[in-house]
């Protein structure tokens, strides 16, 4: 019995479970299984047929119709896209993404509002401001009977000037005395 030649075991199933499983059945009972097997082997074979001749008559409709693969894709991709949207994740997933970038605004927004806090802050700090007036004093210095004010850029710029200029001045003393 373990070498008949009618029991194959399919691709990937295990020979020994089938060689077992066959010896456990009757002779009528395998060949009952056999005429089904024959029989929905054929079912396939036919179903196999009307699908391909239903495919080929499909095809002929579309050429009719002139409906061409691309326009079939993007029929495609359209109801997909809105079978995606209409998922309930898809709709959480869009909640959340727009509840995270409503806070990564407001925190952008405080983070604004912080550092120009600091700047303020830093700008009516002593320190700053005898910075500013040492800058002033030194525009006033070297700039003359310009008017005090302007922005600080501007008085930086004059600063930067002035220093290069009194250097200039020292050194040509320098060299005459």
């Amino acid at each position: 019995g373990l070498l008949r030649s009618d029991s194959i075991p399919e691709v990937g199933e295990d020979a020994a479970a089938t060689v077992s499983m066959a010896e456990a059945l009757s002779e009528e009972e395998q060949d009952e299984l056999r005429k089904e097997l024959a029989k929905v082997e054929e079912e396939i074979q036919t179903l196999s047929q009307v699908l391909a001749a239903k495919e080929k008559h499909l095809a002929e409709i579309k050429r009719k119709l002139g409906i061409n693969s691309l326009q079939e894709l993007r029929q495609n991709i359209t109801k997909s896209w809105q079978d995606v949207t209409s998922t309930t994740a898809y709709k959480r997933t869009s909640e959340t993404l727009s509840q995270a970038g409503q806070k990564a605004s407001a925190a952008f927004s405080s983070v604004g509002s912080v550092i120009t806090k600091k700047f303020e802050d830093v700008r009516n700090s002593p320190t700053f401001k005898s910075f500013e007036e040492k800058v002033e004093n030194l525009k006033s210095k070297v700039g003359g009977s310009k008017p005090a004010g302007g922005d600080f850029g501007e008085v930086l710029n004059s600063a930067a000037n002035a220093s290069a200029t009194e250097t200039i001045a020292e050194q040509t003393e320098e060299e005459t005395h």
